[in-house]
């Protein structure tokens, strides 16, 4: 019996989509290219995940009114494998917002992967 190919999921079309407007390898991977802006949009979404889950808890009581909210953004420029990137960190009105993924005075970006995985083992995916 003949193996079946396996079905493409959402994100390999998407990729395929991304990767077929490229018609450089610098268009992937220099200094604007589409690897950069994939790591930058996806760690904003992450920490604005992040703030989300640190304004909502899912413990806390329907009834409670929400003592702190959104303050806008910070812009902090980090060191990746893709180069200095450019980031807006969420923000919140009381200052009590610290970050997992790009931890306040960190700049450096290392170990992307294994703190992602992280924060979906504690339940903090944005999903």
């Amino acid at each position: 019996m003949p193996k079946k190919k396996p079905e493409p999921n959402r994100a390999d079309e998407l990729l395929d989509e991304l990767l077929s407007e490229c018609q450089s390898p610098e268009e992937i991977l220099g200094e604007s290219g589409l690897l950069k802006q994939l790591t930058k949009r996806l760690v904003e979404r992450a920490l604005a995940g992040e703030l989300n889950q640190h304004l909502n808890p899912s413990d806390a009581p329907e009834q409670a009114l929400p003592q702190n909210s959104r303050n806008g953004h910070s812009s902090k420029t980090v060191q990746s494998a893709q180069g200095e990137l450019e980031l807006a960190i969420p923000r919140d009105r009381q200052s009590t917002f610290e970050p997992v993924l790009v931890p306040k005075h960190q700049r450096r970006l290392s170990g992307l992967d294994e703190k992602i995985l992280a924060l979906y083992a504690r339940g903090m995916s944005t999903r």
